[in-house]
């Protein structure tokens, strides 16, 4: 079904963005109690620091926002609970910009298609399953099997298009 109200990104000044990262960390350790999985305090926090706002964060931004909490780590140490986050469909990754963003539909099986601003970088994630059918039927008539689909569309949100309209 498509997305009939802007992505939480993209939704504007009046957006919590605090309880969408509340929302997900509930969810997370839901999933993980479901699922017997460990959602460690390291885990906990880096997702908390995903979710810290609707912009793509780098794992080097994650290990320095740990560190101001006064934890001791190396790159390995945030990776190893990114993996883990990706693994258990907690976050996306966003190859073109190299970073992670907070995942919408934890626990359900979905693709995902991005919208990611060219301009202020924040990203949304939309749901459309009408794009994923479109991608899977076009990869099948060529003998293609999708196993998995991310699709990044860049763009300007509507900030930016606003701003540059007023230029």
């Amino acid at each position: 079904m498509p997305m009939r109200q802007a992505p939480a990104a993209f939704a504007g000044r009046d957006h919590d963005h605090a309880a969408c990262g509340d929302d997900a960390i509930a969810s997370a350790e839901a999933i993980c109690r479901e699922r017997a999985e460990r959602l460690t305090p390291l885990r906990r926090r880096v997702l908390e620091l995903v979710w810290r706002s609707h912009e793509p964060v780098g794992a080097y931004d994650l290990l320095a926002a740990l560190r101001k909490d006064g934890r001791s780590g190396a790159p390995p140490t945030v990776y190893r609970a990114l993996d883990f986050l990706l693994e258990q469909g907690f976050v996306h990754r966003i190859q073109s910009l190299n970073a992670f963003v907070g995942c919408n539909h934890p626990g359900e099986s979905h693709a995902g298609q991005f919208l990611i601003c060219r301009r202020c970088r924040s990203a949304a994630e939309l749901h459309d399953a009408e794009v994923s059918k479109a991608v899977a039927d076009g990869a099948g008539r060529i003998g293609f099997r999708v196993l998995s689909q991310t699709v990044e569309i860049a763009g300007l949100c509507p900030a930016c298009q606003a701003a540059e309209k007023k230029r």
